[in-house]
């Protein structure tokens, strides 16, 4: 998965996410596949490691996606997260 993130530099502590998977990840139930695993990985790692302020977008992989074991998924998360974001 990629993962983008961007500070609105405004008030709010509100945090927002969005999910994407292309065409390229496959049809629509391998894209609806890897976006609900990306929505699961985001409730269990967003409200932890997110920063108030913050836009988030994650962007489903071909293949890797819907097949990556879920636990090296949400430490994928857990690790993009914290490059994005050192200290």
């Amino acid at each position: 998965m990629i993962v983008q993130g961007r500070n609105r530099l405004d008030d709010s502590s509100q945090v927002r996410v969005g999910f994407t998977c292309s065409k390229k990840v496959g049809n629509a139930v391998f894209r609806n596949r890897a976006k609900r695993r990306l929505r699961e990985a985001a409730r269990l790692i967003l409200p932890v490691h997110a920063l108030s302020g913050w836009d988030y977008v994650l962007i489903g992989r071909f293949e890797a996606t819907a097949a990556r074991p879920f636990d090296a998924l949400q430490d994928d998360l857990r690790r993009a997260l914290d490059q994005m974001h050192p200290g």
